[in-house]
Formats: structure tokens, C-alpha cells, sequence
């Protein structure tokens, strides 16, 4: 377990920087009447890659504690519900219930991003989705690093 730990804490680290500088092109500014749809659709498409981020690192940590998904039919909501679940003494939670909540939104959001293809973005709701995001940005660092610390003391 110690290589498996030391491989999937760099690359939790790699994955964090990577989210970091998504939220850093994401910015702050609300949505308003008018933003432009090419503003929307590029927006759209950083928090689309702002939750793939989230779940890389969420694959890679049930591919190293848990080794399978039970449904590959579901296994996108498998494997986030089961993030926030303390499998103790194999590891623990990896985020909390507010957290699972603000990445559900996304993970929900990017599904439909992925598979509307000829459908206009709404502005309010893609507000919705970035405020949800923001939110999440105020909390994630802490719980990540929370379960980076219990990587280290496996080495």
C-alpha cells in the first residue's frame, strides 16, 4: 500500500491544481441578462471540466481502496455517493454531506452539458450551478487535504 499511496497522493495533488486554476478561469461574476451565450458556453464548459476533475480523483481513490464499482450502469453517482462514506480502517471519508451536495449539482449539470447537444444554455440555471460551485470552492481544500494527511500516514 505504501507505493498505491504515495502514486495516488501526487496525483490528487496534480488533480487539486488542476481544479484550483479552473476555479481560478471561472472567476466570480454573476450571470446577468447580458451575457453573451458564447460567455455561457465557455463557462458551461469549465464547470463541466471542473467536476471531471473532481472525479478523477474520486475514480483513482476508489480504484486504489475500493477496486470496483457495483453498477456501471449508475457507477457516476456510485462513486460519488460513496465518497462521502467512512470505510474505516481502509480510509476514510473523503467529503462530507455538504460538500457530496454542491459536487451532486455539478455532476448533475455536467450530464446534461454532455448530452444536450442542440439544447440553449439557461442563464438562470447555469447561475444556479456556479453559485453551487463558488460554494464549493469555500470547502473542498480542507476536506481534500483531511484525506491527503491520511495518505501520508500510509507511507
Amino acid at each position: 500500500m505504501h507505493e498505491k499511496a504515495i502514486v495516488l497522493e501526487r496525483s490528487i495533488q496534480n488533480d487539486l491544481k488542476a481544479i484550483s486554476d479552473i476555479f481560478e478561469d471561472i472567476g466570480t461574476s454573476p450571470i446577468t441578462a447580458a451575457t453573451q451565450e458564447t460567455d455561457l458556453i465557455v463557462l458551461a464548459y469549465r464547470l463541466h471540466n471542473l467536476y471531471n476533475a473532481f472525479e478523477n480523483i474520486f475514480q483513482q481513490i476508489a480504484t486504489t481502496f475500493e477496486n470496483s464499482l457495483d453498477n456501471p450502469a449508475r457507477w457516476h453517482v456510485q462513486l460519488l455517493h460513496r465518497m462521502q462514506l467512512d470505510l474505516m480502517p481502509m480510509r476514510p471519508a473523503v467529503i462530507d454531506a455538504d460538500a457530496y451536495e454542491k459536487l451532486d449539482e455539478l455532476r448533475r449539470f455536467r450530464h446534461l452539458f454532455r448530452s444536450a447537444y442542440r439544447v440553449k444554455l439557461d442563464g438562470r440555471r447555469l447561475q444556479l450551478v456556479l453559485e453551487k460551485a463558488l460554494e464549493l470552492r469555500a470547502i473542498y481544500g480542507q476536506q481534500l487535504e483531511k484525506f491527503l494527511n491520511f495518505l501520508q500516514s500510509l507511507q
